[in-house]
Protein backbone atom coordinates (compact mmCIF):
# COMPACT_ATOMS: atom_id res chain seq x y z
CA UNK A 1 0.00 0.00 0.00
CA UNK A 2 1.89 3.04 -1.28
CA UNK A 3 0.74 6.60 -0.76
CA UNK A 4 0.38 9.17 -3.54
CA UNK A 5 0.09 12.94 -3.44
CA UNK A 6 0.09 15.62 -6.15
CA UNK A 7 -0.64 19.33 -6.47
CA UNK A 8 -1.41 21.73 -9.30
CA UNK A 9 -1.49 25.46 -8.49
CA UNK A 10 -2.17 28.63 -10.47
CA UNK A 11 0.75 30.53 -8.97
CA UNK A 12 4.00 29.22 -7.52
CA UNK A 13 3.29 28.18 -3.95
CA UNK A 14 5.43 27.45 -0.94
CA UNK A 15 4.88 23.80 -0.06
CA UNK A 16 5.71 22.25 3.30
CA UNK A 17 5.20 18.48 3.18
CA UNK A 18 5.69 16.27 6.22
CA UNK A 19 6.13 12.81 4.72
CA UNK A 20 6.11 11.15 8.12
CA UNK A 21 2.73 12.62 9.08
CA UNK A 22 1.42 12.14 5.56
CA UNK A 23 2.33 8.44 5.51
CA UNK A 24 0.85 7.82 8.96
CA UNK A 25 -2.40 9.39 7.80
CA UNK A 26 -2.42 6.95 4.89
CA UNK A 27 -2.00 3.93 7.17
CA UNK A 28 1.73 3.30 6.79
CA UNK A 29 3.93 2.67 9.80
CA UNK A 30 7.70 2.52 10.26
CA UNK A 31 8.72 -0.86 8.83
CA UNK A 32 6.38 -0.46 5.87
CA UNK A 33 8.02 2.65 4.46
CA UNK A 34 10.53 1.35 1.94
CA UNK A 35 11.51 4.67 0.43
CA UNK A 36 10.03 7.98 -0.56
CA UNK A 37 10.35 10.66 -3.20
CA UNK A 38 9.23 14.16 -4.19
CA UNK A 39 9.37 15.82 -7.60
CA UNK A 40 8.53 19.48 -8.12
CA UNK A 41 8.68 21.79 -11.13
CA UNK A 42 10.24 25.24 -11.44
CA UNK A 43 11.18 27.28 -14.54
CA UNK A 44 10.55 24.32 -16.89
CA UNK A 45 12.94 22.18 -14.88
CA UNK A 46 12.26 19.56 -12.22
CA UNK A 47 13.83 18.81 -8.86
CA UNK A 48 13.75 15.19 -7.76
CA UNK A 49 14.64 14.06 -4.25
CA UNK A 50 14.21 10.45 -3.16
CA UNK A 51 15.70 7.90 -0.79
CA UNK A 52 15.35 4.17 -0.19
CA UNK A 53 15.20 4.65 3.60
CA UNK A 54 12.18 5.51 5.76
CA UNK A 55 11.28 9.19 5.81
CA UNK A 56 11.19 9.10 9.61
CA UNK A 57 14.97 8.63 9.75
CA UNK A 58 15.88 10.95 6.89
CA UNK A 59 17.98 14.08 7.42
CA UNK A 60 17.07 14.99 3.85
CA UNK A 61 13.36 15.02 4.72
CA UNK A 62 14.06 17.25 7.71
CA UNK A 63 15.97 19.63 5.46
CA UNK A 64 13.08 19.81 2.97
CA UNK A 65 10.64 20.46 5.81
CA UNK A 66 12.82 23.31 7.04
CA UNK A 67 13.40 24.72 3.55
CA UNK A 68 10.00 24.59 1.80
CA UNK A 69 10.10 24.46 -1.99
CA UNK A 70 8.16 26.74 -4.35
CA UNK A 71 6.29 25.22 -7.28
CA UNK A 72 3.11 24.98 -9.34
CA UNK A 73 3.37 21.18 -9.72
CA UNK A 74 4.46 18.62 -7.14
CA UNK A 75 4.27 14.81 -6.94
CA UNK A 76 5.12 12.67 -3.93
CA UNK A 77 5.23 8.93 -3.26
CA UNK A 78 5.81 6.89 -0.09
CA UNK A 79 6.70 3.31 -0.95
CA UNK A 80 5.75 -0.05 0.46
CA UNK A 81 7.83 -2.49 -1.60
CA UNK A 82 5.89 -5.26 -3.35
CA UNK A 83 8.18 -5.77 -6.33
CA UNK A 84 11.86 -4.97 -6.69
CA UNK A 85 14.53 -4.47 -4.06
CA UNK A 86 14.39 -1.73 -1.46
CA UNK A 87 16.77 0.44 -3.47
CA UNK A 88 16.97 3.98 -4.81
CA UNK A 89 16.39 2.84 -8.40
CA UNK A 90 12.95 1.52 -7.37
CA UNK A 91 11.79 4.62 -5.51
CA UNK A 92 9.25 6.96 -7.04
CA UNK A 93 8.45 9.36 -8.65
CA UNK A 94 10.26 8.34 -11.82
CA UNK A 95 11.41 11.15 -14.13
CA UNK A 96 12.34 11.14 -17.84
CA UNK A 97 12.90 13.78 -20.53
CA UNK A 98 10.68 13.71 -23.61
CA UNK A 99 10.24 16.44 -26.21
CA UNK A 100 12.28 18.94 -24.23
CA UNK A 101 10.08 18.56 -21.14
CA UNK A 102 10.46 16.65 -17.89
CA UNK A 103 7.84 13.96 -17.34
CA UNK A 104 7.21 12.48 -13.88
CA UNK A 105 5.15 9.49 -12.78
CA UNK A 106 4.11 7.77 -9.55
CA UNK A 107 1.97 4.62 -9.26
CA UNK A 108 0.11 2.81 -6.48
CA UNK A 109 -1.02 -0.72 -7.23
CA UNK A 110 0.11 -4.05 -8.58
CA UNK A 111 0.42 -5.05 -12.24
CA UNK A 112 1.17 -8.81 -12.37
CA UNK A 113 2.24 -10.11 -15.75
CA UNK A 114 3.15 -6.74 -17.22
CA UNK A 115 6.59 -8.06 -18.20
CA UNK A 116 5.01 -10.64 -20.52
CA UNK A 117 2.45 -8.29 -22.09
CA UNK A 118 3.65 -7.48 -25.61
CA UNK A 119 1.51 -4.32 -25.72
CA UNK A 120 3.23 -2.93 -22.63
CA UNK A 121 6.84 -3.68 -23.53
CA UNK A 122 9.06 -0.57 -23.32
CA UNK A 123 10.89 0.35 -26.52
CA UNK A 124 12.55 3.77 -26.64
CA UNK A 125 12.37 4.17 -22.86
CA UNK A 126 13.81 1.45 -20.64
CA UNK A 127 13.35 0.85 -16.91
CA UNK A 128 16.38 1.13 -14.64
CA UNK A 129 14.85 -0.73 -11.70
CA UNK A 130 12.65 -3.80 -11.35
CA UNK A 131 9.25 -2.32 -10.50
CA UNK A 132 6.12 -2.78 -12.55
CA UNK A 133 5.49 0.94 -11.96
CA UNK A 134 8.60 2.09 -13.82
CA UNK A 135 7.93 -0.36 -16.64
CA UNK A 136 4.43 1.09 -16.99
CA UNK A 137 5.83 4.64 -17.08
CA UNK A 138 8.26 3.72 -19.84
CA UNK A 139 5.44 2.14 -21.85
CA UNK A 140 3.34 5.28 -21.42
CA UNK A 141 6.15 7.52 -22.65
CA UNK A 142 6.61 5.29 -25.70
CA UNK A 143 2.98 5.94 -26.61
CA UNK A 144 3.21 9.67 -25.94
CA UNK A 145 6.46 10.12 -27.84
CA UNK A 146 4.91 10.74 -31.30
CA UNK A 147 2.90 13.65 -29.86
CA UNK A 148 6.03 15.31 -28.46
CA UNK A 149 8.10 15.44 -31.66
CA UNK A 150 7.13 19.10 -32.22
CA UNK A 151 8.78 22.00 -30.40
CA UNK A 152 5.85 22.70 -28.11
CA UNK A 153 3.52 20.79 -25.81
CA UNK A 154 0.97 18.82 -27.85
CA UNK A 155 -2.78 19.32 -27.64
CA UNK A 156 -4.09 18.54 -24.16
CA UNK A 157 -6.97 16.38 -25.37
CA UNK A 158 -4.63 14.38 -27.59
CA UNK A 159 -2.50 13.65 -24.56
CA UNK A 160 -5.58 12.70 -22.57
CA UNK A 161 -6.66 10.18 -25.20
CA UNK A 162 -3.30 8.43 -25.00
CA UNK A 163 -3.32 8.40 -21.20
CA UNK A 164 -6.92 7.16 -21.12
CA UNK A 165 -6.28 4.24 -23.49
CA UNK A 166 -3.14 3.32 -21.58
CA UNK A 167 -4.93 3.43 -18.21
CA UNK A 168 -7.66 1.15 -19.54
CA UNK A 169 -5.05 -1.49 -20.36
CA UNK A 170 -3.35 -1.16 -16.98
CA UNK A 171 -6.63 -1.70 -15.12
CA UNK A 172 -6.94 -5.10 -16.78
CA UNK A 173 -3.64 -6.06 -15.13
CA UNK A 174 -4.44 -4.90 -11.60
CA UNK A 175 -4.86 -1.83 -9.38
CA UNK A 176 -3.41 1.08 -11.33
CA UNK A 177 -3.75 4.40 -9.56
CA UNK A 178 -1.20 6.80 -11.00
CA UNK A 179 -0.20 10.46 -11.19
CA UNK A 180 1.57 11.75 -14.30
CA UNK A 181 2.86 15.26 -15.00
CA UNK A 182 4.48 16.62 -18.17
CA UNK A 183 5.25 20.09 -16.81
CA UNK A 184 2.19 21.55 -18.54
CA UNK A 185 -0.62 19.45 -17.06
CA UNK A 186 -1.15 16.95 -14.26
CA UNK A 187 -3.09 13.74 -14.97
CA UNK A 188 -4.63 11.63 -12.20
CA UNK A 189 -6.04 8.15 -12.88
CA UNK A 190 -8.02 6.35 -10.19
CA UNK A 191 -8.58 2.62 -9.80
CA UNK A 192 -8.87 0.23 -6.87
CA UNK A 193 -6.75 0.31 -3.73
CA UNK A 194 -5.86 -1.87 -0.73
CA UNK A 195 -7.97 -0.62 2.18
CA UNK A 196 -7.53 -1.09 5.91
CA UNK A 197 -10.26 -3.76 6.02
CA UNK A 198 -8.22 -5.96 3.67
CA UNK A 199 -10.37 -5.41 0.58
CA UNK A 200 -9.19 -4.14 -2.80
CA UNK A 201 -11.78 -1.66 -4.06
CA UNK A 202 -12.37 1.95 -5.09
CA UNK A 203 -11.71 4.69 -4.33
CA UNK A 204 -8.03 4.64 -5.14
CA UNK A 205 -7.64 8.42 -5.26
CA UNK A 206 -9.35 11.50 -3.82
CA UNK A 207 -9.25 15.12 -4.94
CA UNK A 208 -9.68 18.50 -3.34
CA UNK A 209 -10.12 21.85 -5.13
CA UNK A 210 -9.58 25.16 -3.38
CA UNK A 211 -9.76 28.86 -4.27
CA UNK A 212 -7.77 31.13 -1.97
CA UNK A 213 -7.49 34.93 -1.77
CA UNK A 214 -4.10 36.53 -2.36
CA UNK A 215 -1.72 35.27 0.29
CA UNK A 216 -4.17 32.51 1.24
CA UNK A 217 -3.19 29.16 2.68
CA UNK A 218 -4.27 25.53 2.35
CA UNK A 219 -3.48 23.18 5.23
CA UNK A 220 -4.04 19.43 5.59
CA UNK A 221 -2.48 16.55 7.48
CA UNK A 222 1.25 16.79 6.86
CA UNK A 223 0.79 19.55 4.29
CA UNK A 224 0.85 23.35 4.21
CA UNK A 225 0.57 25.40 1.00
CA UNK A 226 0.94 29.17 0.92
CA UNK A 227 0.19 31.19 -2.25
CA UNK A 228 2.85 33.63 -3.37
CA UNK A 229 0.93 35.31 -6.21
CA UNK A 230 -2.58 36.69 -6.53
CA UNK A 231 -5.80 34.78 -5.96
CA UNK A 232 -4.79 31.16 -5.91
CA UNK A 233 -6.42 28.04 -7.34
CA UNK A 234 -5.20 24.66 -6.12
CA UNK A 235 -6.07 21.06 -7.01
CA UNK A 236 -4.81 18.29 -4.73
CA UNK A 237 -4.85 14.53 -5.28
CA UNK A 238 -4.11 11.97 -2.56
CA UNK A 239 -4.55 8.27 -1.87
CA UNK A 240 -6.71 9.11 1.16
CA UNK A 241 -8.37 12.35 2.30
CA UNK A 242 -5.95 14.52 4.25
CA UNK A 243 -8.68 16.52 6.00
CA UNK A 244 -12.21 15.78 7.19
CA UNK A 245 -14.01 17.97 4.64
CA UNK A 246 -14.09 18.73 0.96
CA UNK A 247 -12.38 15.68 -0.53
CA UNK A 248 -14.19 13.93 -3.39
CA UNK A 249 -13.52 10.27 -4.28
CA UNK A 250 -12.63 9.43 -7.86
CA UNK A 251 -14.55 6.63 -9.53
CA UNK A 252 -12.71 3.62 -10.87
CA UNK A 253 -11.36 4.47 -14.31
CA UNK A 254 -11.82 8.22 -13.85
CA UNK A 255 -9.09 10.45 -15.28
CA UNK A 256 -8.80 14.09 -14.27
CA UNK A 257 -6.51 16.74 -15.72
CA UNK A 258 -5.33 19.80 -13.81
CA UNK A 259 -3.58 22.85 -15.17
CA UNK A 260 -2.86 26.12 -13.33
CA UNK A 261 -4.78 24.87 -10.30
CA UNK A 262 -7.99 24.15 -12.22
CA UNK A 263 -9.55 20.91 -13.40
CA UNK A 264 -9.67 20.82 -17.18
CA UNK A 265 -12.75 19.61 -19.07
CA UNK A 266 -12.45 16.38 -21.00
CA UNK A 267 -13.10 16.21 -24.71
CA UNK A 268 -16.76 16.86 -25.50
CA UNK A 269 -17.56 17.92 -21.93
Amino acid sequence: MCELFAMSAKYPSTVQLSLEEFSRHGGLSGPHKDGWGIAWYEDRDVSLVKEASPAARSACVRFIQGQPFVTTFALSHVRKATRGAVALRNCQPFVRELGGAWHSFAHNGDLPGIEADACLQPRDFRPIGETDSERAFCALLDRLRPLWLADRAPDLQARRRVVEAFARELRERGPANFLYCDGDALFAHADRRHHDDGTIRPPGLWRLTRHCPQGGEVSAAGLHIEAQGGEQNVVLFASVPLTSEGWVPLARGEILMARCGLLQPSEGA
